[in-house]
C-alpha cells in the first residue's frame, strides 16, 4: 500500500542535482510540498520552475549546511513558508577518496564538515518540527531520510575517511530510531553503490580516474533509482518504518 504525500513538506538537502534533484521530483510529484536546499542557486531555481511547471510547489533555499545558522535558518524558512515539515532527505554529501599518506587533509574536513556535521545541523534544527507534524499529518508518522553509502559498510585502502563518514551517518541514524520512532519519526538509512552523479567529479587528479574506470566496468544505478527508493520508504503506511536500504548496481563487486 502507498500513502500519497498531499499535505505534507518535505526538506531536500543537496537539491541542485544527482539524487537530491531526483528525490525532490519524486516527492512533489507524489504531492508534497518540497524546500530544495543547496549551494548552487541557479540550479535550484530552474529545477523549482520545472516542479511548478508539472503543477507542484517547491521553495527554493540557497544554503550552506556545513554552516549551522545556515541549516538553522533553512528549516525555519521551511516552516515558515510552508507551516509544517514532515520529511527531511538528508542528502548533501561528498566523496574525496585517495591515499591517506600525503593526502590534502582539508579534504578530510570537508567531507566531515558535510557528510557529519551539515546531516547533523540540519536534523538538529528539524526534529522539533518533525515530532510537532506526527500529530497533525495525516500519515501518522514523519520521516527522516539519510543518505550513506556502501562505504558505511565495506572499508577499501583508499576510501578511509570516506568510510568513516558514511559509517557515522549509519550509527547516528540507528541511534536516532530508536530516541525517536516512540514520537512517531520514522529514520531510514539508504545506502548506495555505483551511481552516476557528480559525485567523483571533485575527487583528485589520478585518485579520479581509477574511480571513473571502475565505474565504467559496470552499469551504474541512476539518480532515480535511489529517489525510488527514497519515495517507496516515506510513503510506507504509518505502521512500517523502512530503516535501511543498500542498493548496488547487479555487476557491483
Amino acid at each position: 500500500m502507498t500513502e500519497r504525500l498531499e499535505g505534507t513538506v518535505a526538506l531536500v538537502t543537496g537539491a541542485s542535482s544527482g539524487i537530491g534533484e531526483a528525490t525532490a521530483r519524486a516527492l512533489a510529484a507524489q504531492g508534497a510540498k518540497v524546500a530544495l536546499v543547496a549551494r548552487r542557486l541557479e540550479r535550484l531555481e530552474k529545477l523549482a520552475k520545472e516542479i511548478a511547471g508539472q503543477g507542484h510547489t517547491a521553495l527554493v533555499i540557497e544554503a550552506d549546511i556545513t554552516d549551522q545558522q545556515q541549516a538553522i535558518d533553512a528549516v525555519e524558512r521551511t516552516v515558515g513558508d510552508f507551516g509544517r515539515l514532515d520529511i527531511v532527505v538528508n542528502n548533501a554529501g561528498m566523496m574525496l577518496l585517495g591515499p591517506m599518506k600525503d593526502a590534502p587533509t582539508e579534504e578530510w574536513d570537508k567531507m566531515i564538515d558535510i557528510n557529519i556535521k551539515g546531516l547533523l545541523y540540519v536534523t538538529h534544527a528539524a526534529l522539533p518540527h518533525l515530532i510537532e507534524a506526527v500529530g497533525t499529518s495525516p500519515r501518522g508518522v514523519t520521516d527522516i531520510v539519510n543518505i550513506s553509502s556502501v562505504a558505511g559498510r565495506v572499508v577499501n585502502p583508499h576510501s578511509g575517511v570516506y568510510n568513516l563518514t558514511k559509517h557515522g551517518v549509519g550509527a547516528v541514524s540507528e541511534s536516532l530510531r530508536q530516541q525517536h520512532s516512540k514520537d512517531g519519526v520514522r529514520v531510514t538509512i539508504i545506502e548506495p553503490g555505483a551511481v552516476t552523479t557528480e559525485l567523483t567529479d571533485h575527487i583528485r587528479d589520478g585518485v579520479r580516474e581509477v574511480v571513473k574506470d571502475w565505474i565504467d566496468k559496470m552499469t551504474p544505478l541512476e539518480s532515480h533509482d535511489i529517489a525510488d527508493a527514497i519515495e517507496y520508504a516515506v510513503t510506507r503506511p504509518g505502521h512500517v518504518s523502512i530503516n535501511e536500504v543498500l542498493i548496488r548496481p547487479t555487476t557491483q563487486p
